[in-house]
């Protein structure tokens, strides 16, 4: 036996305004942060853009690379980086708060992690960039 109510048909919607996050500091850089994933697609694109160019030859890369010196790539490749910088720096400030680690009974405290995601950051940089240089 099932028991069914009618309803009037109404429900209470809040009126919900599309700018309500600007109101709290912390939801900003939350959206922010969401927002530089268009960061690393657009580096995503670039990547699979050269792949293509250095398969098909030497005139296709360098076409490629002649497209990529245009002042509106320079500048986009710069506001995508600076906003992965971003997405880094908060995400490795969150990370102690989005995981716990325990070692044994004991739990490490968030500033190790930190700490540590930045100390790997830094020796991967560093790995990368001597592949880069020599």
């Amino acid at each position: 036996m099932t028991n069914t109510t009618k309803s009037s048909g109404k429900s209470y919607k809040k009126e919900m305004p599309i700018l309500w996050w600007t109101r709290r500091t912390s939801h900003i850089i939350f959206v922010m942060r969401e927002l530089t994933s268009l960061g690393v697609a657009y580096f995503a694109i670039i990547l699979l853009l050269l792949i293509g160019a250095i398969s098909q030859g030497e005139e296709s890369y360098y076409e490629f690379i002649k497209l990529m010196k245009s002042p509106i790539l320079i500048w986009l490749s710069i506001i995508s980086l600076l906003g992965l910088i971003f997405h880094s720096v908060t995400w490795f400030n969150l990370a102690p708060k989005a995981m716990v680690v325990k070692f044994g009974k004991y739990r490490i405290p968030g500033i190790v992690i930190m700490l540590s995601n930045y100390a790997g950051w830094i020796v991967i940089s560093i790995i990368v960039g001597r592949f880069l240089l020599y």
